[in-house]
């Protein structure tokens, strides 16, 4: 079986949050003899067209991205090319210019979308493209919402209930690198003693202004591991507070992000709007048997983490609440280490890159 995901970004230019998730599908089905190629944009369409842990990454020029659309002209022919060898055609919403492809070009293939999120920022051209949206949905075989809570939460998916199932997202804790004892050992040097920790990139929707409150309301130590658009912001933040308890430390490899979050006393993710769907930085947290804090938000966030199981869930944007479930955790040690064992076992029956990949092959077998 031949599938071919298409989605806007792809590594080597990116490798976020849903480009985690093609990539754990891709290596997780595969032990079905299901042969994946993934078509995205890039700058550097030939140069970054590549061979990756055992799937093709192949590119279309990017000509231009507006409101964080990526848009090429070449990617209707190279699409056309790609799902006529292709048993089935797995897309990656949201992306408005993917749902011009695939009207365009009437492939005539099984196709599934994975919906990772509501359209949130972009409200006025939401207006706009609210028709193309819908009929694309309609047009698709299968819809898959990544948590119940978001199937039930967003207004889109309800319109499509009958076609949607659910599949948790899902990570293989063997795609990341052993923590190295050296390394270890240089972070403790560096980091305070006891600290929470955020992970993710600095967007204008992971609530980190009201970290970055938390921290000076509670005087706790707090770590962010990411790099992104909301980086100066917070800088001048933390400069005008004179907090020296939030440390940032930009973009990391794996190896040392894994390492800084077993040193961590457990992982705050303070996102405050539904652009949030899911939280993978939630589950690298279970992976690794911390407590988590979040927010409430309708979404896969509170799916993943279970108020009072594996953490505390808290309102958004509330600083105050979110300092103090920071304290809770802080001075509580038993039900922060009884957390991080629900945690595991939480990822070890939910979030595995094995269950997902799973479901999945059985979601194509269905379509063909």
């Amino acid at each position: 079986m031949n599938v071919l995901h298409f989605f806007k970004t792809y590594w080597p230019d990116t490798f976020g949050g849903i480009e985690r998730t093609i990539h754990a599908i891709a290596t997780g089905t595969r032990q079905y003899g299901i042969e994946t190629t993934v078509l995205s944009l890039s700058r550097k369409p030939t140069e970054n067209s590549v061979d990756f842990d055992g799937h093709r990454a192949l590119k279309s020029k990017l000509d231009l991205d507006v409101a964080s659309t990526g848009c090429s002209l070449s990617v209707f022919r190279r699409f056309k090319e790609l799902s006529a060898q292709a048993d089935i055609i797995h897309y990656h919403f949201p992306w408005p210019w993917m749902d011009l492809v695939h009207l365009a070009v009437r492939h005539g293939k099984p196709s599934v979308v994975t919906y990772h999120s509501d359209i949130i920022k972009q409200k006025h051209l939401l207006r706009l493209y609210t028709p193309l949206m819908l009929r694309f949905l309609a047009d698709v075989d299968h819809i898959v919402a990544t948590s119940p809570n978001y199937l039930r939460s967003s207004d889109v998916l309800q319109r499509f209930a009958a076609k949607t199932s659910v599949v948790p997202l899902g990570l293989d804790e063997r795609a990341y690198p052993p923590v190295d004892t050296a390394v270890s050992a240089a972070w403790r040097a560096k980091l305070p003693p006891r600290f929470f920790l955020f992970v993710g990139v600095l967007r204008y929707y992971k609530g980190l202004h009201v970290l970055v409150e938390a921290a000076r309301k509670s005087g706790l130590d707090v770590v962010l591991i990411g790099d992104g658009p909301m980086k100066g912001e917070l800088e001048e933040q933390i400069r005008r507070g004179r907090l020296t308890n939030v440390h940032l430390l930009g973009a990391l490899p794996d190896s040392d992000k894994m390492t800084i979050i077993d040193l961590s006393l457990g992982l705050v993710f303070p996102s405050h709007l539904r652009s949030e769907a899911f939280g993978l930085s939630l589950v690298e947290a279970q992976i690794r048997s911390k407590p988590m804090i979040s927010c409430e938000l309708g979404t896969g966030t509170s799916y993943v983490n279970l108020d009072r199981e594996t953490g505390l869930v808290v309102p958004p944007s509330d600083a105050d609440a979110l300092a103090a479930a920071m304290t809770t955790l802080w001075n509580d040690e038993a039900s922060a280490f009884r957390f991080g064992v629900n945690a595991r076992r939480r990822y070890e029956k939910n979030f595995t890159a094995t269950g997902m990949s799973t479901a999945y092959k059985r979601i194509y077998e269905a379509l063909l």
